[in-house]
């Protein structure tokens, strides 16, 4: 019997944006439609990492409506972005969690004029 290597796969953080709806026990603040989620999530590939973000958002009561990936740190400096310390931070430890990190909450408010 010969051992065969184990391939594993090489875990990833990437930058995930999370639109929610509401829900009855989301703990969003009253007079909000929703919300915008800004997540670190870790997974072997974009696809995983959003599952896994979604799974954890909807076991916290809130309402994922629409997922958009921002790739990982690499990719992002690749085009550009421009990330602080803090994010990256934030990224490591999802990575060395192997976890979802919420890094910010946008709350979307009825009627809200104030955009430019």
């Amino acid at each position: 019997m010969t051992d065969k290597p184990k391939k594993k796969s090489k875990q990833q953080v990437f930058t995930l944006l999370v639109e929610v709806g509401r829900s009855a026990e989301d703990g969003l603040p009253d007079g909000t439609s929703g919300a915008a989620l800004m997540c670190y999530a870790s997974g072997v590939d974009e696809a995983e990492a959003v599952r896994e973000t979604v799974a954890i958002l909807k076991q916290a009561d809130l309402a994922p409506l629409d997922v958009t990936g921002y790739g990982t740190l690499d990719e992002r400096l690749e085009m550009g972005h421009d990330i602080s310390d803090e994010e990256k931070e934030l990224m490591g430890r999802a990575l060395t969690e192997n976890s979802v990190i919420v890094a910010q909450v946008t709350p979307f408010f009825e009627g809200d004029d104030t955009k430019d």
